[in-house]
């Protein structure tokens, strides 16, 4: 194996690691971060965390801009959706589904999260052709059962019956959706780009499209009620949970499958927990343990198998 061979084998070996670490950045967003923003319109919310990751990148990118003129309209197509789903609809349904709970009961929202991989997982068989051995199966559904283990135990999820538990429901699933499909798009977007590209593309292109839905909605009018203090939020989230996230996570993604990126980001719950206990002193019991182990395991399990076939899938 020559140098150059060498040094592409540990990268692809390696990638798996970088997208649990934007996971993992999500989740002290969703929990240490985003409350912050609670009394802002969800709208806003996603086009200026959108608006200031864009405003950065863009003197870094003005050199390499003339490689746009290569991409054909499917690649166009696949950023557009990327940044419509996972950037705008993803985001905000999310984050208003969190907003619903008040950041308190997360159990309904984490656990319909964890539909997000199944819905990955058919798209990307279904549209990049991904070919899934009965091993990836093993260690995808190992990693799921186990986050389910590690959110509840042996109990049952509770479900209030009013109203804003349902709604959150609703959202979360459409988070899920919308998540799952911009994994696979994003996946097919970075053919023919860099992931540094990739990130301006689409955090560029999720500003235009929340900069009309917040004219739309009225929403805009409120950018008057940002304090300092959540100002300080916004370049936080911009620096670590949001732009730095998306850099780390296509720089993964590019060369792992999107079924791989899948499951690897179910590093999102397992954070999520372990943070809930730390800030809010939820403490896991036994069984909770058990299972954050096990889908600990089986995340790097995953990662580790990508590079011995991924020539199965």
């Amino acid at each position: 194996m020559n140098k150059r061979s060498k040094l592409k084998y540990t990268r692809d070996n390696q990638a798996p690691f970088f997208v649990i670490i934007a996971a993992t950045l999500w989740a002290v967003d969703g929990i240490a971060l985003r409350p912050i923003l609670f009394n802002l319109p969800v709208s806003l919310v996603v086009l200026i965390e959108s608006l200031i990751v864009a405003l950065l990148l863009t003197p870094f990118m003005l050199r390499t801009l003339s490689m746009l003129k290569q991409l054909s309209y499917k690649d166009w197509l696949s950023f557009f959706g990327v940044a419509l789903l996972g950037g705008a609809i993803g985001t905000m349904s999310i984050t208003k589904a969190l907003f619903y709970v008040n950041y308190v009961n997360l159990s309904i929202v984490i656990l319909i999260q964890k539909l997000q991989p199944i819905f990955a997982l058919v798209l990307a068989a279904l549209f990049l052709k991904e070919k899934l051995t009965f091993k990836f199966f093993v260690y995808a559904g190992t990693a799921i059962i186990g986050a389910y283990f590690m959110t509840f135990g042996l109990s049952f999820p509770s479900v209030n019956t009013n109203d804003k538990t349902v709604i959150a429901a609703a959202f979360a699933m459409l988070a899920a959706i919308s998540f799952g499909s911009s994994t696979v798009l994003s996946k097919r977007a970075l053919r023919n780009v860099s992931f540094e590209m990739g990130t301006y593309l689409r955090f560029s292109l999720t500003t235009i499209i929340m900069l009309i839905i917040s004219f739309t909605t009225g929403s805009i009018v409120k950018v008057g009620d940002v304090s300092s203090t959540q100002l300080l939020v916004f370049f936080l989230i911009a620096f670590t949970t949001g732009g730095t996230a998306i850099f780390l996570y296509y720089y993964g993604l590019k060369r792992i499958t999107a079924s791989v990126a899948a499951i690897c980001e179910l590093a999102f719950p397992f954070t999520a927990i372990i943070l809930e206990y730390i800030l809010h002193g939820n403490i896991l019991g036994p069984i909770q343990w058990i299972g954050a182990i096990v889908l600990l395991l089986s995340i790097i399990k995953v990662g580790i198998s990508n590079t011995s076939t991924s020539k199965e899938i």
